[in-house]
This record gives C-alpha cells, sequence and structure tokens, in this order.
C-alpha cells in the first residue's frame, strides 16, 4: 500500500518497513542537522560541502537520492548520492527518474487549470457532470473540493476489497467509490487528505480534454516544458527511462519494494522524473509559459485550512508562511520539493528508499543558501500534528 506525501493514511496503509523507534530517531536527527546548520550556516563558506554531509547517508551501495537548489531558475547544486538499482549497481544520477508518489498532484491540479482557462471545465463544475456513475452523496462536491481536500470523498484505499491482488487503476478508483454512498463530512465543512479525489481529477482530466489523464500531462505540460523523461507511468504503454527503483529495509537489509497494488493509480501519485526536468517545471511556475498568472496565484493561495494551523493547502501545493511544498512518500520512495517563491528559490530532493522523510533535510539545504528561511518553525511544522501531512511510524508487520 502507498504512503504517498500528505496523506491521510488509510488504517490499511499505516504499516511501515521501519519500526516506530526508527522513525523517531531519524526525524530526530534529522531535526538536528536543521538546527545545527541554521546556527552555524554564517561560519560555512561552502555549501556543497555542507550538503555532502547532509547527504553522506545516502551515499555507497545503498538506495540513492538526487539533490537540486535552484536560484533564479538556475541550478546553484545538483547533485546524486548512492545507487538507483541495487541489483544492477547503477548509479543515481541527475538525470535518474523517481517516483514522485504525491509530489504528483501538482501536475494533476496544474493538468485542471489548463482546462480551465481553456473553457473545458470550470472548479465549480459539480464532479457528477463528468463522472456521473457516482452516488447521490457526491451531489454537492465540485472539482474545487476535490483540488483542496475537502470533498468528504472515502479513502479508497479503505474500500479495497481483501482479495484485492490485481494492480487498481484511476478507473479502478471510480467504480470503488460508485459503491460509497457517504462522505466522512458535508462537502466543505472539513479538510481531509484524499487520494480518491485526485484519482478522480485524473479521470475528469481525461474526460474534459477528450484523451486520456498520461497522454494530456505529455502532450501539455511534459512536452512543451522539455521535460522529456518525465511519465505518468502506465505499465506496458510507457516506460521510464533513466529509472531508480524503490526500496526498504526488511531484517536488517535493503528489500526491492518498487510497486504496490495502488502504485498504478495515476492522478495522485504516478507521475515519474528528475531533478533535471523538475527544474523546468519549477521555472515554469514564475511566469506564462505554462499557467497564466492567475491560474498560478489559485494553486498557490490558501484554499483551506489543514489540521496543522501553520499549514495551509492551495491546489496541489502546502503552504506554510513563505514557502510553497509537497512532499511525496510511497513504497519504496521518499520526495520533498520546497519553494520559495519571493526569494525565487527552490530545494527538491528524490530518494529511492522507504524512510526518512527528506522534508528535514531540504530545509536544512535551504538554510545554508537562504538565512532568512524560517527553517526551525516550519520544522516544527512539518513534525507537528497535521496527521494528514505528514506520515504517522507504526509498528512493521
Amino acid at each position: 500500500m502507498d504512503f504517498r506525501g500528505g496523506e491521510r493514511l488509510s488504517s490499511t496503509a499505516r504499516t511501515r518497513c521501519v519500526s516506530g523507534s526508527a522513525w523517531r530517531a531519524a526525524t530526530s536527527l534529522l531535526a538536528a542537522l536543521l538546527i545545527a546548520s541554521a546556527g552555524c550556516a554564517k561560519a560555512v563558506h561552502d555549501p556543497a560541502a555542507q550538503i555532502d554531509a547532509l547527504m553522506r547517508p545516502y551515499t555507497g551501495a545503498v538506495p540513492g537520492a538526487s539533490v537540486l537548489v535552484l536560484r533564479d531558475g538556475l541550478p546553484i547544486f545538483r547533485r546524486a548520492y548512492g545507487l538507483a538499482d541495487l541489483e544492477a549497481r547503477i548509479a543515481a544520477a541527475p538525470a535518474t527518474n523517481y517516483r514522485l508518489a504525491s509530489m504528483t498532484k501538482q501536475f494533476t491540479a496544474a493538468a485542471v487549470l489548463l482546462l480551465v482557462e481553456n473553457g473545458r471545465l470550470t472548479l465549480d463544475d459539480p464532479i457528477r457532470k463528468w463522472l456521473p456513475s457516482l452516488p447521490a452523496a457526491a451531489n454537492d462536491i465540485r472539482i474545487r473540493h476535490l483540488l483542496t481536500h475537502t470533498s468528504g470523498l472515502i479513502d479508497y484505499e479503505d474500500v479495497m476489497p481483501e482479495a484485492t491482488t490485481a494492480q487498481l487503476h484511476d478507473a479502478d478508483v471510480l467504480r470503488l467509490l460508485e459503491a460509497e454512498n457517504r462522505t466522512y463530512f458535508a462537502t466543505g465543512t472539513q479538510y481531509r487528505y484524499s487520494n480518491s479525489g485526485y484519482a478522480l481529477l485524473a479521470l475528469i482530466v481525461g474526460r474534459a480534454s477528450g484523451s486520456d489523464f498520461a497522454t494530456f500531462l505529455r502532450e501539455r505540460i511534459f512536452h512543451p516544458l522539455r521535460m522529456q523523461n518525465t511519465v505518468a507511468f502506465e505499465d506496458g504503454i510507457s516506460s521510464v527511462a533513466n529509472r531508480a527503483y524503490g526500496y526498504s529495509v526488511e531484517d536488517n537489509a535493503w528489500k526491492r519494494t518498487d510497486q504496490s497494488l495502488t502504485s498504478a493509480v495515476l492522478g495522485d501519485g504516478g507521475v515519474y522524473s528528475s531533478i533535471d526536468d523538475l527544474a523546468k517545471w519549477d521555472a515554469s511556475l514564475y511566469d506564462n509559459r505554462l499557467l497564466r498568472a492567475e491560474s498560478r496565484r489559485a494553486a498557490f493561495s490558501p484554499a483551506t485550512k489543514t489540521d496543522d494551523a501553520e499549514v495551509q493547502y492551495g491546489f496541489g501545493w502546502r503552504i506554510t508562511g513563505e514557502s510553497l511544498w509537497h512532499s511525496g512518500e510511497t513504497m519504496g520512495f521518499r520526495n520533498v520539493i520546497v519553494r520559495f517563491p519571493a526569494h525565487r528559490f527552490t530545494v527538491v530532493v528524490l530518494t529511492n528508499r522507504d524512510d526518512p522523510e527528506p522534508y528535514f533535510l531540504a530545509l536544512a539545504i535551504a538554510k545554508l543558501y537562504l538565512p532568512s528561511a524560517d527553517a526551525v518553525h516550519a520544522a516544527h511544522a512539518a513534525a507537528g500534528p497535521d496527521s494528514d501531512a505528514h506520515p504517522q511510524a507504526s509498528s512493521a508487520h
């Protein structure tokens, strides 16, 4: 089962391949690194060396990472560590493509906004206009509710039949929800992170565009931005160049854990990309080359509070202070992008291991270059009470 960045983990998806104590130890270590880097940043004249020190656990014959730091749209640090494929001993590189997991949601939101700009749909369209097979409980749900996790839709992970053996796709999510004539709460009254919502958005993008979600992303986002190796991966249809495979610790050894039953659902977490391609994506978010200014404002503006008073949600983006960010956690991968638009500064960390979450690392790296970054405050938010925003550890089984 997938553990995607920012999601509310289902009751069946809360198990981790590392123990709760290991998770707490990892987050404590990274928090200490963050605070230490904040205290000594002025004395350090070689940020690259500092980043190498922070990334030391990813070096050697272990699942690796790719790290990117951008200022004014240009890379000022671009480096990879460890291995993309342990079995084949293939090193990670800046061109290595990792499964982004919930970092995918920013692309799903952008696809919706492009269709709004084209007049193909509106944010206030009832979702049953596009998905009429949904039950009456979905009558009040609008597209904007799906984007902001305020729909109340049932988590599809919680209603998957126990006998499921084949991977689910976005259309399977719709079929599961067709049988759920209920919601967790009255639409628009609460926030609950919803992978179901973003899977349905992928279907709506396909129907409104007359294409399919993966093709729309390729033709309207990836190709225009020259993100040539980024793909919404469909087994048997597309391929992933320079692919990183995911790993988890089991019995004190790395085990390939690259796919789960929900890994083929595209809208909530199915895109693969590299730090090189994400540099092009980040650059596009500062001007009109992809989205109009009004669309970017909508995506980056707080639309709802979350369970953490320090974190709000836009369209596919979390908002903490002056930063826009989203993590992506799935079986075998942990990723994050943290943007400081006012400073035209971004950090991306992609990893092909299931632990730890690299949000703390990204903040520590940001602090090396951007002394004004409220990194300690943001770290508190990352470890705070918003269980929807950050994966919770539990005992392994």
